[in-house]
């Protein structure tokens, strides 16, 4: 596991130019005035469009750290108590909890995006004088049931009644009006392009009929479906699932359920949106707890499923995802910046960023700033911040700092830290995709072909699916097709050749390398090719497309087959990683393994408790 680190560990392969002026130390810049960080009063990035996410500006000073840039500690701008060094969910989540601690404490949130919220990121748009709010990533609360005590309460804490989206999410509404999930077949596999509605809806022998299957592919998915046959006769439960757990889907359903090349291919990428892989690095055993749209087949009478989750419903999603999560708590911190009191308000109030770093505030959260050098001081009873904002260098002091960041930046940016803690932080790879939004001023075309969501079998976008139906507060759903919707596209670079973390690390060197055109075309292409046939036309009907880019997306996975065991959980990478060093704390859900809201708000209740400690 100890490795040495290098500078690729951290580009994972990107080879992408950094302009020149990021090349070299900015010395003489240190010590311009702290004011001059305040936002304009029509500074407002949630309503742009195009190339977003981690959007140019955002990651070419880090990249140019791991180049080898260095940025000496300079005049001290400002002291202050604490100083967060990323502004997502995690790292609100600790200035909440610190400040809950010392309320008068000061404290400094950095994030390098011209936004919070990580990657909860909101997008609004404008069409036929109505607004459309979509997630740009972090998309629900997702189980809540499952949340520690302690991120239950900050939910609470900032206002949020997860069980008022039992009302406020209308979980009828595609079912009333016939709408299934259909697949996109792709010509090179199957001989011809062709969709096909009514997945998991309709009898499989009806569906597989009008697929462009070979025969012997189109029995072997209805046997695979309606066959009740356990695939792993004469074995225990007990073996089954140890045998489930060593071998991918694929596998299973090549040497046990014996199907055919193309229903092999048809399933290869279903998953990439959740796991972001091919299924041949899935285990099998995962799929027990994949129902969505129908499920996969195979597994349902050689291992039928006991307990579980139970019966609670993937409803507990705001317009925007969980960026409401960070803006309510961004009204905790700064109530000014974000009127009005309760989490429906919240969902149509416009955030005033201006507000957000003021002089004299005894909490400032500063956008469009990374973090470049963090060290103790020479006497250790403080820590040097130093940043980049605007191209030019500042440093302030703080008692103490939390690093809720990327963990694969932290060594690059805490270069005092013992070796083995390196690498254990280098060790997260972070996958990537995209989130694209687009906006459509009606869904007509979906309605009249009786589809909600539509999976490509071999294409750019994974998938195409209608909005989640919320309505809360003052924002209302368009529950009628002639109605704008903003459409959800997910892309997740793929590769035949690779795998294991090396082809997420080429992934974020290919996510890099994409222009905004490629993305737009390939949004155009896919939608006339699954819609065409209600009249769609990606010219006339697409209004505005946003492309949420996550180079370094999810927290790494710890769950497929290549992860090792590991005797305990103080011999995992990401643990040996997140321990304290001296007045620096390590937060982020890369802390914990585990992209989710959960794992944010556990790993920054953990950083603040050590940093109190101190």
């Amino acid at each position: 596991m100890k490795r040495k680190i290098t500078r690729r560990d951290f580009l994972n392969g990107t080879q992408v130019a950094v302009g020149a002026s990021l090349l070299s130390p900015w010395a003489e810049v240190f010590g311009t005035d702290a004011s001059k960080f305040r936002l304009g009063s029509d500074y407002y990035p949630p309503a742009k469009t195009g190339l977003r996410g981690s959007h140019n500006g955002s990651w070419e000073t880090m990249h140019a750290r791991v180049s080898g840039t260095t940025w000496p500690v300079g005049p001290i701008d400002e002291d202050y108590d604490l100083v967060v060094v990323g502004g997502g969910i995690s790292g609100l989540s600790a200035a909440h909890f610190y400040r809950r601690e010392h309320p008068s404490a000061r404290i400094l949130v950095l994030d390098n995006h011209d936004d919070f919220g990580g990657h909860a990121k909101r997008n609004e748009f404008q069409v036929n004088g109505q607004t459309r709010i979509a997630y740009g990533g972090t998309e629900s609360i997702d189980t809540p049931s499952d949340y520690s005590d302690i991120s239950r309460a900050l939910l609470e804490d900032i206002g949020i009644d997860v069980q008022k989206f039992y009302g406020y999410f209308d979980q009828d509404l595609y079912d009333k009006m016939d709408l299934s999930y259909a697949i996109a077949f792709d010509q090179q596999t199957y001989g011809r392009q062709k969709l096909v509605t009514g997945y998991g809806s309709r009898p499989w022998q009806e569906f597989a009929a009008e697929t462009p299957m070979s025969e012997k592919a189109k029995a072997d998915f209805v046997r695979a479906f309606t066959e009740e046959r356990d695939y792993l006769p004469g074995m225990s439960r007990e073996e089954k699932v140890a045998k489930l757990s060593r071998i991918s889907y694929r596998s299973y359903l090549r040497d046990y359920v014996k199907v055919d090349e193309q229903v092999l291919e048809m399933y290869q990428r279903w998953g990439m949106s959740y796991w972001c892989v091919g299924m041949d690095e899935v285990p099998a055993i995962y799929i027990l707890g994949y129902t969505d749209g129908g499920g996969m087949p195979g597994l349902e009478h050689t291992l039928p499923r006991k307990g579980g989750r139970g019966s609670e419903p993937y409803i507990f999603h705001f317009p925007d995802g969980n960026a409401s999560v960070a803006r309510l708590l961004v009204r905790s911190l700064i109530p000014e910046a974000l009127p009005g009191s309760t989490m429906e308000d919240s969902v149509t109030a416009r955030l005033d960023y201006s507000r957000l770093d003021q002089d004299g505030a005894s909490l400032r959260i500063r956008l469009n700033s990374t973090a470049v050098n963090v060290a103790h001081t020479a006497d250790s009873k403080a820590v040097h911040v130093t940043y980049v904002h605007s191209g030019n260098g500042h440093t302030v002091r703080a008692k103490k700092c939390i690093m809720a960041c990327y963990n694969s930046a932290i060594p690059y940016i805490c270069p005092d830290l013992p070796e083995k803690q390196r690498a254990g932080l280098a060790y997260n790879v972070k996958i990537p995709l995209t989130y694209t939004k687009v906006m459509v001023p009606n869904w007509r075309a979906f309605a009249d072909l009786g589809v909600r969501f539509v999976y490509y079998t071999n294409d750019f976008y994974k998938q195409v699916e209608l909005d989640y139906p919320v309505s809360i507060g003052d924002y209302k759903f368009g529950t009628d097709p002639d109605q704008p919707m903003a459409l959800h596209m997910c892309h997740v670079p793929y590769f035949d050749d690779i795998q294991g973390p090396e082809q997420w690390r080429a992934g974020r060197r290919k996510l890099l390398e994409t222009p905004f055109s490629t993305f737009e075309h390939h949004v155009r292409d896919q939608l006339d090719q699954a819609l065409s046939g209600a009249g769609f036309d990606a010219d006339r009907d697409i209004t505005a497309i946003t492309v949420n880019r996550w180079a370094h997306g999810y927290a790494y996975s710890p769950d497929l087959l290549w992860e090792p065991k590991y005797d305990s959980d103080a011999d995992k990478p990401w643990v040996i990683g997140r321990q304290p060093f001296g007045r620096i704390s390590i937060a982020n859900s890369d802390a914990g393994a585990a992209a989710n809201t959960n794992s944010a708000i556990i790993e920054s209740y953990r950083a603040v408790q050590q940093a109190l400690s101190k």
